[in-house]
């Protein structure tokens, strides 16, 4: 798949997309992949105006441009730019990842894969027969509930706080959980069963204000892993909240390398190893600590 052979010095240029974008690693993550497997490509940001998204895209792929990341605010554009959606972009109703070929541009979304990857490969936690709950009904939430049910856990309670939104989602995936044997229920926060559950997951940006997400204590047990989401240089607000409760905490970092690992698939055919990139982030991360 990829364009690059030995000896030849074609060089495929992709980037992230956002705005704001110049705090992204994606160029240092995707940097670190491209030296691991030979795949000759350049990765840059891309600052898109809140106006111009599809005139940047379409720039950047007429000036030969393969693929790009896109990250806030332009996932929901990104999605209706798209010619073709994979089945896990479709489901989250949101990209991430663009791919540029000869059938125009084909959307993906690999959060969600980030999200489960992390959790099971990297903090060796099972989602098969597990109780999920997850904190939020947005977009964050939208797109990791397919992936999740894909792993088979025996339920998923959405919570929200506006409990309409969480009814949404309840409905918009009740087909995939009946065929993946797993029950989805929910609501506003009345709906946490007062009981710990194996997983919890913040995909509120409540991390970002330090504001908790509205959740029964009960919740949270000795043997929960409470994954938030958000990272950065010290643990967040959910992340100590939990640890205080006697759970085991997790930031997004680990996801983010995840998904940024699929996009790479999905553009290059090739898979990466994630471990040493994540490696030299928490590196990164303690240094700034």
């Amino acid at each position: 798949m990829s364009a690059a052979g030995v000896g030849d010095l074609h060089v495929d240029r992709y980037a992230v997309i956002g705005n704001p974008v110049a705090h992204s690693k994606s160029p240092f993550i995707h940097a670190r992949f491209a030296e691991q497997t030979g795949e000759h490509i350049e990765y840059t940001r891309l600052l898109a105006p809140l106006d111009g998204f599809a005139d940047e895209v379409n720039a950047f792929k007429a000036a030969g441009g393969r693929g790009l990341n896109v990250t806030v605010p332009f996932k929901l554009e990104a999605h209706a730019l798209a010619h073709r959606l994979s089945p896990r972009a479709a489901a989250a109703g949101a990209v991430n990842t663009l791919r540029f070929d000869a059938d125009g541009i084909f959307g993906d979304n690999t959060d969600g894969f980030g999200l489960v990857r992390d959790i099971e490969a990297n903090l060796g936690v099972a989602l098969k027969g597990a109780r999920v709950l997850l904190l939020g009904a947005g977009g964050a939430a939208r797109g990791v509930v397919l992936p999740m049910l894909e792993r088979g856990p025996r339920e998923i309670t959405i919570v929200n706080r506006t409990a309409a939104k969480a009814h949404d989602l309840i409905g918009q995936f009740a087909g995939a959980a009946a065929e993946a044997g797993c029950v989805i229920n929910g609501g506003g926060p009345h709906a946490v069963d007062p009981a710990p559950y194996d997983v919890i997951v913040n995909a509120t940006a409540g991390s970002l204000d330090a504001a908790l997400p509205e959740c029964d204590e009960r919740a949270f047990g000795t043997r929960t892993l409470a994954y938030d989401m958000m990272y950065g240089a010290q643990p967040t607000v959910f992340m100590r909240h939990a640890q205080s409760l006697g759970a085991r905490a997790a930031d997004g970092l680990g996801m983010l390398v995840e998904q940024a690992a699929e996009s790479f698939y999905v553009w290059r055919g090739v898979r990466p190893d994630s471990a040493p990139v994540l490696a030299a982030l928490r590196a990164q991360l303690a240094a700034q600590a």
